[in-house]
């Protein structure tokens, strides 16, 4: 191994240049604009992943870093199974790509018929993207031109809710409602409105589980029906169990009084199920879990155990159908996705749904949600935490923040977690805990223990 020292932008870089092998570590970190990162600080003090192993992470020091984030929401499953490794070799041998406008392939048939074995009753019609944010956008696209193909064309609006996170798309981010990530980018859609959120420390303070308190809060909708009459409204689309805002579990019979009021006034309801579905919390889909059944789910993720990227907009039979019989064209949706059920993408998913049913993970998430809630719960009183929410295979320690510096102290947190060997996902000064399904007990232990050391340790 020599050093190779260059001059680039007047910064001057030091390269590991590997005779006959490759390389674990970049030696180059500046050409890359990383997303949701604060990349001047990472840059400074990386933290590089280059292994995955059902658990665990390996970094580039060849430390064990114990996943406690399923990566990002999505690794269900654990990390490299041979099964879906080999489903994905084997469909790039068969067939690498295939157009999804005007032709089809068997995988993506064979995919759209599982995922309504598994999704709520009546929800029979897959519509396929290539992320969370796409079938986001999806689903509103559909909501829109059901409401025009049925003679109500004058239902355009799209109600949000604060606090809620829908992708990064500019539909996504116009109905959602974390502030950063719509400041920066202008008007985004019109005619879009705002259910308060639901999140409300004064009284639900280290609930277990569903908060008792905050169903009313469904009310909301009523009030906006109110402001614009539901004869404009075409949809209203919320997580039932927010992740992104800080893990906020829908407070008890919330999600019931919403799919009410949704049905009185004609209204379709959208739960985005990109976090919940596919076993987070126990079941297929969070709308399984919570016995309330939307107009529309999105979802992505777990689908394919984060291997391939892929997105799904699962809709009732209702909506398809009038879609079909009221097309004013041939085609009777104008939308799709270069790579719309790629094959690869299919072939991922489908392995994956069988590793769910062959090794019972939702019924094994299930089984370790109450030991979570327990070990996340156990931290109360722990220095900095001012709140602790969970619900299923999630749980989140809100932190008291330091002065004006938001964020901060829930960053530095996480970093320390990841100097002592785990992975915990921060979101502002809230850490959010989402293991992989396959999660032991001993894991849970060592996940809120090692964080709890952290904590001790930072100011």
């Amino acid at each position: 191994m020599r050093l190779l020292r260059i001059s680039r932008r007047n910064k001057v870089f030091l390269l590991n240049e590997f005779l006959g092998g490759s390389m674990s570590k970049p030696n180059n970190l500046e050409s890359l604009w990383m997303p949701f990162t604060p990349n001047k600080t990472f840059k400074k003090d990386p933290r590089i992943i280059v292994k995955a192993k059902d658990m665990h992470f390996t970094s580039d020091d060849n430390r064990q870093i114990l996943d406690g984030t399923a990566g990002l929401w999505c690794v269900n499953a654990g990390h490299g199974r041979k099964k879906i490794q080999e489903a994905v070799t084997q469909q790039i041998e068969e067939l690498d790509y295939s157009p999804p406008f005007q032709f089809g392939h068997p995988r993506q048939f064979e995919l759209a018929n599982r995922l309504a074995e598994i999704f709520p009753e009546g929800m029979n019609h897959v519509f396929f993207s290539n992320s969370g944010s796409e079938a986001v956008d999806s689903a509103l696209k559909i909501a829109l031109a059901y409401q025009r193909a049925r003679g109500h064309s004058s239902k355009t609006r799209l109600i949000g809710r604060e606090r809620g996170y829908h992708g990064v798309g500019f539909g996504g981010i116009s109905v959602g409602g974390m502030v950063k990530n719509r400041m920066y980018f202008g008007s985004m859609l019109s005619g879009v409105d705002h259910l308060r959120h639901t999140h409300n420390p004064s009284i639900n303070a280290f609930s277990q589980g569903q908060p008792e308190h905050g169903a009313e809060l469904a009310d909301d909708l009523e009030r906006l029906v109110q402001l614009h009459d539901a004869s404009t409204i075409a949809a209203v689309i919320v997580e039932p169990i927010a992740g992104s805002t800080g893990v906020l579990p829908p407070p008890q019979g919330y999600l019931k009084r919403l799919r009410e009021i949704c049905t009185k006034h004609d209204i379709l309801l959208i739960f985005d199920e990109v976090i919940s579905a596919f076993g987070r919390l126990g079941k297929a889909t969070g709308s399984d879990y919570f016995g309330v059944i939307p107009d529309i789910i999105t979802c992505a993720k777990g689908l394919t155990n984060a291997t391939i990227p892929m997105g799904a907009t699962v809709v009732q039979d209702y909506i398809y159908e009038s879609m079909l019989e009221n097309a004013d064209a041939p085609i009777e949706l104008f939308h799709g996705y270069t790579y719309s059920g790629h094959p690869v993408a299919c072939a991922a998913a489908l392995a994956t749904l069988d590793i769910y049913k062959e090794e019972g993970l939702f019924e094994h998430a299930g089984e370790q949600a109450p030991k979570i809630e327990k070990a996340a719960h156990s931290l109360k009183g722990t220095k900095h935490i001012i709140d602790i929410r969970n619900l299923g295979v999630i749980a989140a320690l809100e932190l008291e923040p330091r002065g004006n510096a938001v964020g901060a102290r829930g960053f530095e947190v996480m970093k320390k977690a990841w100097d002592m060997g785990l992975m915990v996902r921060a979101n502002g000064d809230t850490l959010a805990f989402s293991p992989p399904l396959i999660v032991q007990d001993s894991q849970i232990d060592e996940m809120f223990t090692t964080v709890k050391q952290a904590l001790e340790q930072v100011d």
